[in-house]
């Protein structure tokens, strides 16, 4: 492709299309309309032998790839966590890719491994993290991983690379892996990769899914009194299904009796909320600070306006990731990095190159400014807070857990029908997320509390207004009716078992 023509008059399409999708997200539906298999079908069964008209294929993506999207930005997309895509990120992955580096260490692009080293340390002062975290301490620091499951694989080498240095003779089938029933699949993930033994500890309904520190100290005592080896945590800040908040600060009274225990958190979209001081101490970021060993959120969830791939991980003490991670052959070898003058940050992590992810996070902190992150994650709480209120008020449904920032989990739980058990209920609700998923003008996830099956609303595209959350109570409304309507007339009679599907 010709710089000069072919490839600057294809940029300016680009940037026009970019806009225009953009302006017209409200009048998509919110998801993928397509079929399995519809691309292969439309798609020829091998490559051009010869290379095609850049304008063919310009026109192909409009024509193939973008019926094929789900579009996460749209304003009424409150299914998972929305994610981020914002003007300056898109310009920032351009400019990125149009330099193209694998970032592997200090002198493959320094300004890479500089602007990462520059950035992490404003985001942790955005989020108001200990200076024992920055990069400038020179003995802690920060490094932009891939995806929060990434960064607790990170997280869990070392510290099971530390644990093994101190207690060489323990056996690896003996070190065991701590999550909670609430944690992300991220846990048990990463024990899978690892070949590691995974304990989910239980959490309750009454604590509000939060892990408590008793609940710790007795899993702690069986398993040393058993012959294992606990070795790391994961404690989590807004689980994904409820939103609940592991209590930092009696797990960290726990952990001090058992020193050989690594602290990591995942907040991978409630730790955002920390860029707001009046959300820290009620989202533990004190413990935090004061005890945990590694922390990571993403600033890729909708608050942190930067597109996917970014999360952070802050670990208390860097020599334990290059210590696991540390492989240098001759050819990777150079001056800074024997001097230790400067971060090869392919020790912080487990590929060898990376991304020059840092950019994007440069042009969207200094484009938005502390204000602007901080307006935007007040306005999505706020907007959830009415939507939450709503249900509160509401003879139909019910909130099945507190609401968590801008996440609310709830249910139909008619009062019409106060009879109803746990397993119609779930019979219920199965029927009304069955309806909402097949509706094209919403999207909207389920989950499972403690055997309650339930929905979870969280609010967080940028596009998003007060009208959007009317409209999605409005049709919530609608199809519940239709279902509790159905129940009351054919299947409403205590005892009697009736599908409402």
């Amino acid at each position: 492709m010709d710089v000069n023509s072919t490839f600057r008059k294809a940029g300016y399409q680009a940037i026009d299309r970019i806009c225009d999708y953009h302006n017209s997200l409200r009048d998509k539906p919110v998801s993928s309309q397509v079929e399995p298999g519809y691309l292969r079908k439309a798609l020829p069964a091998s490559a051009p032998m010869e290379g095609e008209d850049f304008q063919l294929i310009a026109d192909d993506y409009q024509k193939y790839i973008i019926p094929g999207l789900t579009h996460w930005q749209h304003p009424s997309f409150f299914a998972y966590f929305p994610t981020s895509s914002t003007f300056e990120g898109i310009l920032a992955e351009l400019y990125a890719s149009s330099t193209s580096n694998p970032g592997f260490n200090w002198s493959a692009s320094p300004a890479c491994t500089e602007l990462e080293a520059v950035v992490m340390d404003w985001t942790a002062q955005l989020l108001g993290l200990d200076k024992a975290f920055y990069n400038v301490s020179e003995v802690g620091g920060g490094v932009i991983q891939t995806s929060a499951s990434e960064s607790v694989l990170v997280a869990s080498v070392a510290a099971r690379s530390r644990y093994i240095r101190e207690h060489p003779h323990v056996a690896a089938e003996k070190l065991v892996l701590y999550t909670t029933t609430q944690t992300h699949s991220l846990g048990k993930k990463a024990g899978l990769i690892l070949g590691l033994k995974v304990r989910a500890l239980e959490v309750a309904a009454q604590d509000d899914f939060a892990l408590r520190g008793d609940t710790l100290k007795v899993a702690l005592e069986e398993d040393v009194n058993a012959g294992f080896h606990p070795f790391i945590l994961i404690g989590t800040v807004g689980t994904t299904s409820s939103g609940a908040v592991d209590r930092l600060d009696e797990i960290a009274d726990v952990a001090e009796h058992y020193p050989f225990l690594w602290l990591h958190v995942d907040a991978a979209w409630a730790g955002l909320a920390f860029v707001c001081p009046e959300y820290r101490e009620a989202y533990q970021l004190p413990a935090i600070n004061n005890y945990v060993d590694s922390f990571c959120t993403n600033f890729t969830r909708f608050w942190g306006l930067i597109h996917f791939d970014g999360s952070c991980l802050w670990v208390r003490h860097r020599t334990h990731l290059i210590n696991a991670l540390d492989v240098t052959p001759e050819f990777l070898r150079s001056k800074h990095g024997d001097a230790s003058t400067a971060i090869d940050y392919r020790n912080w992590q487990l590929g060898l190159g990376r991304r020059f992810r840092s950019l994007k996070f440069w042009f969207a902190l200094r484009a938005r400014g502390v204000n602007g992150f901080r307006k935007y994650i007040t306005d999505c709480i706020r907007l959830n807070a009415r939507f939450a209120q709503r249900i509160y008020e509401s003879d139909l449904f019910s909130v099945v857990t507190k609401p968590s920032l801008a996440m609310t989990v709830f249910r139909i739980a008619p009062k019409s029908l106060p009879h109803l058990g746990t397993p119609e209920l779930n019979a219920l609700n199965r029927a009304f997320y069955a309806h909402l998923a097949a509706r094209s003008d919403i999207a909207i996830t389920q989950t499972d509390l403690s055997g309650v099956f339930c929905v979870r609303m969280v609010i967080g595209a940028e596009k998003t207004e007060e009208d959007d959350i009317e409209r999605a109570l409005a049709l919530m409304k609608d199809e519940a009716m239709v279902l509790v309507r159905s129940w009351e007339g054919i299947g409403g009679r205590r005892g009697r078992k009736t599908c409402v599907y």
